[in-house]
């Protein structure tokens, strides 16, 4: 099939997450990716507040909010399992997209596929998968080991696109702060596949010096599953500091992003990703940053800056790691909490 017939045949078939409903009672307009609860994953929890990395406990915790659906990592693990996990969204009228590591190589391939198999046994049709886990300008020294990197992710989903197309399944790749808009459109035509698209973050690219609503605009027509997040900014010494805030506190207009996301991909899932966390620090006036971003033009660093003193964040940027454990997990809670009161009133 072409890519663009495949593309409608998923838009004809797919219900927005805004419909989906639960009972008597309206579903959340979003669902909970697992990095939200990244606070509860990390640390032994108190008894108020249950573990959630399996994911059925996940379900369980998403449905007592009213989440539309969860997106969180799927293990290989037996029939059984899986069913009562494929039982559970089901009963609780939700949707489950799941998460992938990419195969390294050809040897890798097994693995990849077994995780794909099983997302598609619990009723995903999409996963979501990353190409670098950490961020570019911490990662890479040069040039060259850039250019490795691109070369590495080129080979994993050359081998990766026939495996999530023999079983059906959209592969996403988040822009995860290593690739900007030419770079990362480039390897998508190139691949040119109905089976691989885009995992829209609408935060991580503000790190690339990229203006975030030309990042949806570019990314929105292969844009498969989101992490949709408002972000605060601030400058210091080095750059700027860059952090997740709930939805509406920040200064992305999600109303516009999601208003552009539901133009081109009608069918695309909102998936609320709250990491609380310290700011992260975006050091882009120092060497280290431009080792891999030769190419960009002063322009954009002077734009990205004055975006950034446009828009700081009144007060200070929140600050949790200074905060007793169950301190953070209260705020966790309580930014997740903030973030679907805002989505029921203004993106439902």
């Amino acid at each position: 099939m072409k890519r663009r017939d495949v593309l409608k045949a998923m838009a004809a078939c797919s219900l927005p997450a805004t419909l989906a409903t639960a009972g008597d009672q309206p579903r959340q307009p979003l669902g909970l990716v697992i990095h939200s609860y990244a606070v509860r994953a990390a640390r032994p929890l108190p008894p108020e507040f249950p573990p959630i990395n399996d994911p059925l406990a996940l379900v369980e915790q998403a449905a007592t909010l009213g989440a539309a659906g969860v997106q969180t990592r799927i293990a290989v693990a037996g029939a059984a399992a899986l069913d009562r996990l494929r039982e559970a969204v089901a009963k609780r009228g939700m949707y489950l997209e799941g998460i992938v590591a990419l195969p390294k190589d050809k040897a890798d391939a097994p693995r990849f596929e077994a995780e794909v198999r099983a997302a598609k046994t619990v009723g995903a049709a999409v996963v979501r998968t990353v190409c670098l886990s950490g961020r570019r300008y911490e990662h890479f020294d040069s040039r060259d080991a850039f250019d490795e990197f691109v070369e590495r992710s080129w080979q994993s989903l050359a081998v990766a696109e026939p495996l999530a197309a023999r079983h059906h399944m959209r592969l996403a790749v988040e822009n995860h702060k290593d690739w900007r808009i030419d770079e990362m459109l480039g390897w998508l035509k190139r691949l040119d596949s109905p089976w691989v698209g885009v995992c829209l973050d609408t935060g991580n690219s503000i790190a690339l010096l990229e203006e975030p609503h030309a990042v949806v605009e570019a990314y929105a027509p292969w844009t498969m599953t989101t992490h949709l997040k408002d972000m605060g900014a601030a400058e210091y010494a080095d750059g700027f500091l860059l952090a997740e805030v709930p939805l509406g506190e920040g200064f992305l207009d999600l109303p516009k992003i999601v208003a552009t996301l539901r133009k081109h991909r009608p069918e695309v899932r909102l998936n609320l990703e709250m990491i609380t966390r310290d700011p992260l620090r975006v050091p882009c006036l120092t060497d280290k940053y431009w080792a891999t971003m030769g190419d960009v033009r002063a322009a954009e660093l002077a734009e990205a800056l004055r975006r950034v003193r446009a828009h700081a964040f009144e007060g200070e940027l929140p600050v949790v790691s200074t905060l007793p454990h169950p301190r953070q997990l209260q705020r966790e809670a309580g930014n997740i909490d903030r973030c679907l009161a805002y989505a029921r009133k203004h993106l439902a």
